[in-house]
């Protein structure tokens, strides 16, 4: 009975520390991605075939090999900004927690090629519709994993268009003022005109009335 007992109560502690253990992953790896692939919420690592690359759901950056190092970026490399992360392939990397899967690289490499396809995966969110984003990029947003790139694009774009319609009505105002000059020139020449004739009228009229006076004397 004893026996039993101690069999009982070890039993609940196990199980007990292993629930326990299981929480505390979940609370330290984070929320996965969108595109992530449905069942897995205990895994740290995705290993990206078709990129090869890792995706950490902890700090939500991408890690792949460039410029003779490892980075942690929130991007794919340029070469691969319109993959779409919800179509392609997630190997998990399992039991592994620590910041340097890339330790694994030559294995997974080697064992999982470019294309390499398992067994069907679902998703955990559904593709984001083409209407949201006009042209979608991996991006480092992993709730829909293709968005922030696409923002900066259409900011970029919205800022040269209202650059180049200001520049449009800064030239049609110069062209306007131009128009104008020749206009005012003339207007101006011509009142200069008439205040000459008048200056040149007015000792005429001096000298006829001196002669007018003259007369009368006489």
């Amino acid at each position: 009975m004893k026996i039993l007992k101690l069999i009982l109560i070890s039993l609940t502690i196990l199980i007990s520390g292993t629930i326990k253990a299981q929480i505390s992953v979940n609370v330290n790896i984070g929320s996965p991605p969108q595109w992530g692939p449905v069942g897995y919420t205990d895994v740290r690592y995705y290993y990206l075939p078709d990129v090869e690359a890792y995706y950490d759901i902890q700090t939500s950056m991408f890690i792949y090999y460039g410029g003779g190092i490892w980075l942690h970026r929130a991007y794919l490399p340029d070469m691969y900004a319109n993959y779409d992360l919800y179509s392609g392939y997630k190997v998990i990397v399992n039991n592994y927690y620590g910041n340097t899967p890339n330790i694994y690289y030559k294995e997974h490499k080697a064992k999982y090629h470019k294309g390499y396809r398992g067994k069907e995966q679902k998703t955990i969110g559904a593709r984001p519709a083409k209407g949201a984003n006009s042209k979608p990029s991996n991006g480092s947003n992993h709730n829909s994993g293709k968005e922030n790139r696409n923002g900066n694009k259409s900011d970029n774009k919205q800022k040269q268009n209202t650059g180049q319609h200001q520049q449009k009505q800064n030239s049609e105002q110069n062209h306007q003022k131009k128009s104008n000059e020749p206009k005012q020139q003339k207007q101006s020449s011509g009142q200069q005109q008439q205040k000459q004739q008048n200056q040149q009228n007015s000792p005429k009229s001096g000298e006829n009335g001196g002669h007018g006076g003259g007369g009368k004397k006489k």
